[in-house]
């Protein structure tokens, strides 16, 4: 057993070292957020849809879950919508500097969520997160708008990790991302359609650009969707949104390379992540501990 949860921890690392990529492809497509969330959601569907087909699954669900499917599909689409949307208004460094927060608004839910008491030591960390934000907001005040729109999106994330860690015991870890992606697929459609977006235009795009949602689409959606959500039937959602603190490492040090003084940050910056990526990581380690 512990073997096997080294083995997932391991592999959760390497999806959370993609979705640190994911942010730098973010940055290089050159289309809005919205459609380029559509275009990712919409592949990475068809490709989890052929790996169904191959492997024979049943794709039959009661309309129970079919709600709660939507649910998660929907908040799916809005995070990922929020998440790209930030990185595009501020840059890959403050966006994820603002998704380590995902953990401390996880913490704060999962009482509520899981019936349980609410932690005195993870008020604290609570505190400490809010100064960390303060710091960053205080320097990079210029990003406030995106810093807004990413601690949103962090939101989102945690109450996603949520939902989906009650349906993984009882749904294989790919009926559950087709849904959610095609549910997510069709809310977007919806607001594409009433906002008038969808026209010929939408759908030209140049090469570099469908490059790189085929691998936002295959690489960062599709395996890392299925390969999440199943390591979640031996992690708690918690210790997923934990480890989900270093794409912010990963995807830093990924645009200082790729992107070079765009990238550079006033040093207070770093100071208030440092707060807030140690925090998480604090919490985590005693709530370890604890069980």
């Amino acid at each position: 057993m512990q073997k096997d949860r080294i083995g997932n921890l391991i592999h959760l690392h390497f999806i959370v070292f993609i979705w640190g990529f994911t942010a730098i492809l973010g940055k290089l497509i050159s289309i809005d957020s919205l459609p380029l969330v559509w275009y990712r959601m919409g592949l990475a569907s068809l490709f989890i849809l052929v790996y169904i087909f191959l492997s024979k699954f049943d794709l039959k669900i009661t309309k129970r879950t079919l709600g709660w499917f939507s649910i998660g599909g929907i908040v799916v689409a809005l995070h990922w919508v929020t998440f790209f949307l930030a990185i595009k208004v501020s840059t890959v460094s403050v966006a994820l500097a603002m998704m380590s927060t995902g953990a401390f608004f996880t913490a704060l839910m999962e009482p509520f969520w899981y019936g349980r008491k609410i932690i005195v030591y993870e008020v604290f960390f609570g505190l400490l997160v809010i100064i960390g934000l303060y710091l960053i907001f205080r320097v990079e005040s210029k990003y406030a708008y995106g810093m807004v729109i990413a601690l949103i999106s962090a939101f989102l994330a945690a109450v996603f990790a949520l939902i989906n860690g009650k349906l993984v015991k009882t749904h294989k870890p790919s009926i559950i991302s087709f849904y959610e992606l095609g549910i997510g697929v069709l809310f977007l459609s919806l607001v594409l359609g009433v906002s008038g977006k969808f026209n010929s235009a939408f759908f030209v795009l140049n090469i570099m650009d469908w490059t790189y949602l085929l691998v936002l689409a295959l690489a960062c959606t599709a395996y890392a969707f299925i390969a999440s959500v199943k390591i979640m039937r031996v992690l708690t959602p918690y210790t997923v949104m934990l480890t989900t603190n270093l794409e912010p490492v990963y995807g830093i040090i990924l645009a200082w390379f790729i992107f070079g003084t765009d990238e550079k940050m006033n040093p207070l910056f770093y100071v208030g992540a440092a707060i807030i990526l140690l925090t998480v990581i604090a919490n985590g380690i005693l709530k370890n501990r604890k069980i």
